[in-house]
């Protein structure tokens, strides 16, 4: 306990962690402190091709095998599965009807980048190295989970959705999977030398940039919790805070299970633990247009996501130590 208390004090008194907390203030505090959506939008893409890069750089250091195959195609399962096991819990924690607790599992089989970025700055931090694949495994790790989620309001529900083709376009053509598997691939081709070239975009300005994005997204949470508190039943809220936890342990055993560095089973964890608030909210969108997307975006942004970067991602970090001296 001891571990987790001191890993999580000082994750919260790291920038990154205290922009986020200066947002949800600001919001919270009815400030007019607010980003243009352009910038927003350009911090987003700068972030995402950054992450991809240097994943995709990764790899080249580690090479093209077995392992890597497994960790992808344990990633895609565990973004299938964990829709089915978030469902259980909102329909047993909730009163929540099944379409609006089948939209909510997809976004908490999904992951969320943001959190994957925090987890993975905090372990170079602490001098933690992870497999530099785990950027690929993130990417594989955003759709899956869609198909699990119609899947289950189809069968709880009349209205439930169906996957066609404009479905299709928005799941695989989606800007951040599109851009996040395209910067790995671009990584990946161009190796050391090509990371040497763009190396002071890239990396020195990595953290600033960052910070500027947790801090809007502070805004955005506190503005979630502000304006949509009274869809929070107990029961919603808690599973908040629950599924996550789920999510982390099936992330450790699949870490463990392909044989992952502690760094790596960390990322599988947080892959795990977090929620989507952009892939899926754009999918259930266009597929289930009858959710309350209130509700989803609330829970993984409100909830979900201070709590990982705050006590998660520290928790999961102790945890796996535990597990793997």
């Amino acid at each position: 306990m001891d571990s987790v208390l001191s890993l999580a004090a000082a994750n919260l008194i790291s920038p990154i962690v205290l922009s986020f907390v200066l947002g949800l203030f600001a919001a919270l505090a009815r400030s007019d402190l607010n980003f243009p959506e352009a910038i927003v939008k350009g911090i987003s893409l700068y972030l995402l091709f950054a992450i991809g890069f240097k994943g995709g750089v990764g790899v080249t250091g580690h090479g093209i095998d077995l392992r890597l195959f497994a960790a992808l195609l344990t990633g895609v399962a565990l973004s299938f599965a964990l829709p089915f096991v978030a469902y259980l819990l909102l329909r047993s924690m909730t009163s929540l009807p099944v379409v609006d607790a089948a939209a909510i599992a997809g976004h908490y089989g999904s992951i969320s980048i943001v959190t994957f970025v925090a987890a993975s700055t905090l372990l170079s931090g602490m001098g933690t190295p992870a497999e530099g694949y785990m950027v690929a495994v993130a990417a594989a790790m955003e759709a899956p989970a869609i198909v699990s989620a119609l899947w289950l309001a189809a069968r709880g529900s009349k209205n439930g959705g169906s996957i066609d083709g404009r479905l299709w376009r928005e799941v695989l053509l989606n800007g951040s999977i599109v851009l996040l598997v395209g910067s790995f691939l671009i990584g990946w081709i161009t190796g050391k030398d090509g990371l040497a070239q763009i190396e002071s975009f890239v990396v020195s300005p990595f953290k600033g940039v960052l910070c500027l994005f947790l801090l809007d997204m502070g805004i955005v949470a506190g503005r979630g919790l502000k304006d949509n508190r009274g869809l929070l039943s107990p029961g919603v809220a808690a599973f908040g805070i629950v599924m996550p936890l789920v999510g982390a342990a099936f992330g450790l055993g699949a870490g463990l299970a392909l044989g992952l560095s502690l760094g790596g089973s960390v990322l599988m964890m947080v892959l795990g633990a977090s929620a989507s608030y952009i892939a899926v909210p754009a999918a259930m969108r266009v597929a289930l247009p009858q959710a309350n997307p209130s509700i989803s975006l609330t829970l993984s942004l409100g909830i979900t996501f201070p709590f990982n970067i705050t006590l998660g991602i520290p928790l999961y970090m102790t945890m796996a130590q535990a597990l793997m001296r």
